[in-house]
């Protein structure tokens, strides 16, 4: 490990230990088989977008003639860049390891992934016949030559290299595109009990005399490459642009960014491999990585299933939330007392229910809400745009720079602008990564509100695999401070006081430390001092410090980090008081929940917001209160069973060894033990 400032541990180096945590998912023999194989993918997916943007970001730096050191953890970029390349060579090498072992396993399971050597005669006139009438008419072959320039290969893309050699020594070498297109895996038909499956790049393997019949060779061989591009985005300052038109071309000029990530098959002859680093212009401060026969291994996480559900996780069945019916109007009930939404334990429908309702509902007149992701096929956009179409004032304020799915908000934007909705794409050098939404409506002669706050996107389909809370209330305090960040989007230079709420930018370090100081008081005065934290990420400095500040007076700090954790735990005059673990389970990890023991009366709050500097300082963020006693007694019941995890908690620690937690107490599954506590609430 790299000597690191020894009150931080590295953000790019923590990120990759987060990432390992995802590969021993991939490497536990008690995660079932196919889904071991798409935590792969995910291993995959996370890196690919870890050098779009991290190590992209840490290259520039590099690149300006800056050290980096106050940004990078005390490290120097260069350094920092070689450390990254390091560390990855040898997760993607246990990676290989862990999917060779994989393959034993489904042979064990009478599943069969074929290589091109392995295809018989029971297959040769299936895939030939795939081959011709599927890949061929969609296929992109490029012919590499030294005097014309490389067309601009896609980022992430994988390409087969192939070098045809004739005896005259000279070589010919031409890229194929494996297109995103292409379904990746095949599933060739069964022979008695055995299932057989063949990856697109093994066809092509098997088809190249039929793709290079025209030219002369002796002998013909195809290895991998991948590169993966700077994801940053790049605005110009033409003011007669709309932002939406300068997003778009921005989107559309990322395809073309510079390069950070070279991967290949290491079985390629070396004269190859020259050859392409000086067609494409890599050079050294580029991260060069040897690998597998197969990138873009996250297309492993849509592996088929092949029927195979005892190699699956069990499918939940989403439960109701007790006391709260779709068949019934969602605002009559939650105008008595709040209600708490835990998805995936609990069905998103209530979401869309509330949104459906205020669209259809006379006497709604105004929906306000954030969007940060949409679902492909959304109907919490839908619903949106029927609001637009019965009357009502639908204000949307969607934010277009949402990393990746820019062009994804572009569309629903346009869609929901056509339908008369009124659009606010996120505020000038901020980005908007709340969730709330306001529904004022008219009861008595006056405006009545109604609303829900969340720790994650409104999004159908990630409301499947991450856990996220939604507060759906009618508290008036609560929902007229909500309302005034819907104030601020439209006026930004308004910053409006809030009395209940706590937001970035402007409040939330601030609020923070408050109820950080008023535990250290409190355990300076003897009486009880606690803090209780989950979330995604810790990295910004400030916060680690005050947390160190409350550890040193004696306040015991309990913290559930899923990803990226600088602060180091456990080091005696600094952080002595506090325990950090992390969850990577079924599920991703997504709720923020802050408790603060506030002398045994805990103030509890969700948020939309890690403890980053990004949060803090350039989003708009909001922290919600919990009022009702019995949401904040499940919460602190929830906060609970996470912490007691014996089976899928890692500890964090200096050493950053990901060592799971283990104890003589009886099993403990966080997740799974979170579903039977539903359970139980729905039969008391």
């Amino acid at each position: 490990m790299l000597k690191q400032n020894n009150r931080y541990i590295n953000r790019e180096l923590s990120w990759l230990q987060f990432n390992a945590r995802v590969l021993q998912e991939a490497a536990d023999n008690n995660v079932p088989l196919i889904e071991r194989l798409r935590f792969l993918g995910i291993f995959s997916n996370n890196l690919d977008e870890f050098f779009k943007v991290r190590y992209a970001t840490v290259k520039r730096i590099y690149e300006a003639g800056k050290e980096g050191k106050s940004q990078l953890g005390g490290l120097k970029a260069e350094e920092l860049l070689e450390a990254i390349t390091k560390i990855v060579i040898d997760q993607q090498s246990e990676s290989l390891k862990i999917l060779a072992s994989i393959d034993k396993e489904l042979e064990q399971q009478n599943i069969h992934i074929l290589n091109e050597t392995d295809i018989t005669e029971t297959h040769h006139d299936f895939i030939k016949n795939y081959f011709f009438q599927v890949i061929s008419p969609a296929l992109v072959v490029i012919i590499l030559n030294e005097e014309v320039a490389l067309p601009e290969l896609k980022d992430s893309a994988a390409y087969l290299t192939v070098k045809m050699s004739n005896t005259n020594g000279k070589d010919r070498f031409a890229l194929i595109e494996i297109s995103k297109a292409m379904d990746r895996f095949i599933v060739l038909p069964s022979v008695g009990n055995s299932q057989y499956i063949i990856m697109v790049d093994n066809i092509l393997r098997y088809c190249l005399d039929d793709i290079f019949n025209i030219f002369d060779y002796d002998s013909i061989s195809a290895h991998m490459i991948k590169i993966t591009r700077d994801g940053e985005l790049d605005f110009d300052s033409d003011l007669s642009k709309s932002f939406v038109e300068k997003l778009s071309a921005s989107v559309e000029n990322r395809k073309s960014g510079q390069p950070v990530r070279f991967v290949y098959d290491k079985q390629i002859d070396q004269d190859t491999l020259d050859f392409l680093l000086n067609i494409m212009g890599i050079d050294s401060q580029d991260s060069i990585i040897p690998g597998g026969r197969y990138h873009n291994r996250r297309d492993y996480m849509d592996f088929p299933s092949l029927g195979r559900t005892d190699l699956l996780y069990k499918k939940i069945k989403p439960l109701p939330v007790k006391g709260l019916s779709l068949q019934k109007s969602i605002f009559n009930t939650i105008a008595i007392k709040d209600y708490l939404v835990y998805t995936p334990y609990h069905t998103f429908s209530y979401i869309v229910k509330f949104l459906r309702e205020a669209a259809l509902d006379p006497n709604v007149k105004t929906i306000k809400i954030t969007i940060y992701r949409l679902a492909q096929i959304s109907h919490v956009a839908s619903s949106l745009i029927n609001a637009a179409k019965n009357g009502k004032e639908v204000i949307v304020s969607i934010e277009l720079r949402a990393r990746f799915d820019e062009a994804a908000n572009i569309n629903y934007a346009e869609q929901m602008q056509d339908a008369g909705v009124k659009m606010f794409f996120g505020v000038t050098g901020l980005k908007v990564h709340c969730k709330m939404c306001v529904v004022e409506r008219e009861e008595e002669g006056k405006m009545k509100r109604y609303g829900f706050v969340s720790t994650g996107n409104f999004n159908e389909s990630t409301a499947k695999l991450y856990t996220d809370f939604t507060l759906l209330t009618a508290n008036s305090k609560i929902l007229k401070d909500i309302n005034k960040v819907f104030d601020f989007f439209e006026v930004n230079y308004k910053v409006s006081r809030y009395k209940h709420i706590i937001t970035s930018p402007h409040y939330t370090k601030t609020k923070l430390f408050n109820l950080i100081d008023n535990e250290i008081l409190n355990a300076n005065s003897g009486k009880p001092a606690y803090i209780k934290l989950k979330m995604n990420s810790i990295s910004n400095n400030d916060m680690i410090d005050k947390l160190y500040e409350a550890s040193r007076a004696g306040v015991k700090i309990q913290m559930i980090v899923r990803g990226i954790c600088c602060l180091v735990p456990g080091i005696e005059g600094m952080s002595e008081n506090i325990e950090v673990i992390s969850i990577v389970d079924k599920f991703l990890e997504h709720t923020r929940l802050f408790v603060f023991a506030n002398n045994n009366d805990p103030k509890i709050y969700i948020s939309s917001a890690d403890w980053m500097t990004r949060n803090i300082h350039t989003r708009v963020e909001v922290t919600c209160p919990i009022y009702g006693e019995d949401i904040k007694n499940e919460l602190q019941d929830l906060f609970d069973i996470c912490w007691n995890d014996n089976v899928k908690a890692r500890v964090i620690n200096e050493t950053q060894d990901n060592t799971y937690l283990r104890n003589d107490k009886e099993k403990i599954r966080a997740q799974f033990e979170t579903y039977n506590y539903y359970l139980k609430k729905l039969e008391s």
